[in-house]
């Protein structure tokens, strides 16, 4: 009994940490990096090495989630949608243990990065960690309904941290990716922020659908939208094939739709449909762009 009891105590741990890490999001910018490796005209990376990266990539961005989460502790516990997160309702305890915890665990992602690629490559993992724990937590998400549209550099420096592990940094195809992603961030948080308008509002938080009407805020998800999937279309010009361009055009076809419907009805229910069309069309953006790069190979 005592094995099991332990045992749950460890599975209910690693759920808080992984909650409060936002590893989903992680593997999600994990994946950004993978691309821009595999849409680069040259993969030089043996498998170790993409592997390794792509835990750096991990391990960073969950030291900036986890950081995300225990600043935000204050008013996550204001918005319905936050407030049973681990460090609201004191499952996990909001101390200094946790910021040495997150800083070590950068460092060690950072060397990681540097040993198994290259200094170039480490230093866009650190800025997108600095971004979105830093520049978007502290200094904008509180102040400007700009503060997504500057965070979401934090995903296209995954990108970047890819490209630039195998010295393609400004090469086209991941360079066009890494604007899709820049483009992608807006539309994805502010259909949420729709969806979650009076918790933002509760919480000073200024999103765009708290400072304009519904009809502007839609209709600027609709053209983020519509410029991301057109632009994530042209890396077929510089080397990816078909099975990208299905990707690509299916899961664009399907978050436009989505963002349409949203302009037209612009309720809670749609801002969450809208929100999954987003997940939906990175998540087959960026697997067509590793499987073309398999067949390719």
């Amino acid at each position: 009994m005592k094995w099991s009891t332990s045992g749950w105590h460890m599975t209910e741990t690693f759920k808080l940490i992984y909650g409060a890490t936002k590893m989903r999001l992680g593997f999600l910018i994990a994946a950004c990096t993978v691309a821009g490796v595999v849409m680069s005209p040259e993969n030089t990376l043996s498998p170790l090495q993409l592997t390794v990266l792509g835990l750096a990539v991990l391990a960073s961005s969950s030291a900036a989630g986890a950081f995300n989460q225990f600043y935000e502790r204050d008013i996550d516990g204001i918005m319905t949608r936050t407030q049973s997160r681990a460090f609201v309702t004191g499952r996990l305890h909001a101390d200094r243990g946790w910021l040495v915890g997150i800083v070590l665990t950068l460092l060690v992602a950072l060397v990681a990065a540097a040993l198994a690629t290259n200094v170039t490559a480490m230093f866009y993992v650190f800025l997108g960690a600095f971004t979105y724990g830093v520049v978007y937590t502290m200094w904008l998400k509180r102040r400007t309904w700009l503060n997504i549209v500057i965070g979401g550099l934090a995903g296209t420096f995954a990108v970047m941290a890819g490209s630039a592990a195998v010295g393609a940094t400004f090469e086209p195809a991941p360079l066009i990716l890494a604007v899709v992603l820049f483009l992608w961030t807006p539309p994805h948080f502010w259909a949420m922020a729709l969806a979650c308008k009076r918790d933002y509002q509760r919480a000073g938080v200024p999103m765009l659908p708290t400072v304009v009407s519904d009809t502007v805020s839609t209709w600027v998800i609709f053209a983020h939208t519509v410029a991301l999937v057109l632009l994530s279309l042209l890396p077929v010009a510089y080397g990816m094939g078909w099975i990208y361009l299905l990707c690509a055009a299916s899961g664009g076809a399907y978050f436009v739709y989505a963002c349409w419907m949203l302009v037209r009805r612009p309720t809670i229910a749609q801002g969450w449909r809208t929100f999954a069309a987003s997940i939906v069309q990175l998540g087959l953006l960026l697997t067509g762009a590793v499987v073309d790069a398999l067949v390719r190979v």
